[in-house]
């Protein structure tokens, strides 16, 4: 058995699909506690922002290395989710720092809410790419 590209790109992203589902059980957890009055709007999206861009970044990572490794189904399921990384953060509120999540805003009802279902999908999303990934090593694997 034989270590390929392919493979090695979805070990790569393996180990960056661990991490972006505990970005998302993360960003869950943050705006749950929004949403019981736990934590202060400040605080959190001083903490939610900072991780927005490494989310983001990693995610591209490994769709370049699946670009590269000729691996298209595993990158045309995931040009959905950049596609809509590249248009929340393009239609971001104007902040001076990078980041999608406003302090006065985030309370909002229908904000808050939008931004929990967001963070369930791509839970789930990330969650349902790390299987589909290790399925793929594996075929990559037993292929070479």
């Amino acid at each position: 058995m034989a270590f390929n590209f392919p493979a090695f790109s979805y070990i790569v992203a393996l180990i960056i699909d661990a991490f972006l589902i505990f970005f998302s059980i993360f960003h869950v957890i943050a705006f749950d506690e929004l949403k019981t009055d736990y934590k202060n709007p400040i605080d959190q999206c001083n903490s939610l922002n900072p991780l927005v861009l490494p989310e983001y970044g990693l995610h591209i990572l490994f769709n370049l290395l699946f670009l590269f490794s000729g691996e298209w189904l595993s990158l045309a399921l995931n040009i959905p989710l950049i596609a809509y990384h590249i248009w929340r953060y393009a239609n971001r509120p104007v902040m001076s720092q990078p980041g999608l999540y406003d302090p006065t805003s985030i309370m909002n009802t229908d904000v808050l809410r939008a931004c929990l279902r967001e963070g369930w999908i791509k839970l789930a999303v990330y969650l349902l790419s790390f299987f589909y990934y290790l399925y793929g090593m594996i075929m990559a694997l037993i292929a070479s």
